[in-house]
């Protein structure tokens, strides 16, 4: 099967990002790494990219006059590369319509509880703080809203109540790991099989 080209974008450290490269290194994964869009500068999840080769779009939202300059800049990018897909690993921004248009149904985002509970930042300290007894994770579509895009797949987490936020997060964080690079073929699978 051949491979999708496909665009990470993540604000932080990336460790999304690494699991899908690691995923695609082991053949887990029909895809290529073939641009990272990040945010934020000097977030970690820079270096990794130049680490692997992978190159790296900074782009600093407050240095352009609109949202839609912002992701037309983006969108040069993708366009220049032939990306074909486009995934969220910890990008902590709205996709506005400039690229919901250019990829319908082609970008995917990966958030720490189970929606539609606990959306937008800080979901895990929300489900701390609402005293869940279950959180976990979910892969879904990115629509114009906050975390409302359809859901593709879904793992839950059992929380026990003696433990602290950083046993949550690493628990979260193994979901993720798995869940997305696997879901992430599914997808895939299907894309090459309707070419």
């Amino acid at each position: 099967m051949r491979k999708i080209r496909i665009a990470v974008f993540a604000s932080g450290r990336g460790s999304n990002y690494e699991a899908i490269y690691e995923a695609i290194q082991a053949q887990r994964l029909d895809a290529e790494v073939v641009g990272i869009i990040c945010d934020r500068k000097a977030a970690p999840v820079i270096e990794t990219a130049a680490n692997h080769g992978v190159p790296c779009l900074q782009v600093i939202p407050s240095e352009y006059p609109s949202k839609t300059a912002y992701e037309h800049e983006i969108l040069t990018f993708l366009q220049e590369k032939r990306v074909e897909f486009i995934v969220l690993a910890g990008y902590m921004r709205l996709i506005g319509p400039t690229l919901l248009q250019a990829y319908p149904q082609r970008i995917v985002n990966i958030h720490p509880s189970l929606l539609p509970y606990f959306k937008g930042k800080d979901a895990i300290d929300q489900a701390i703080a609402a005293q869940a007894k279950i959180t976990g994770v979910t892969v879904h579509y990115v629509d114009e809203g906050m975390d409302t895009g359809e859901i593709i797949a879904q793992e839950g987490l059992l929380l026990n109540p003696v433990w602290e936020r950083e046993t949550i997060e690493h628990y979260i964080h193994r979901i993720e790991h798995q869940l997305y690079p696997e879901t992430l073929q599914k997808i895939f699978r299907k894309l090459g099989k309707n070419e």
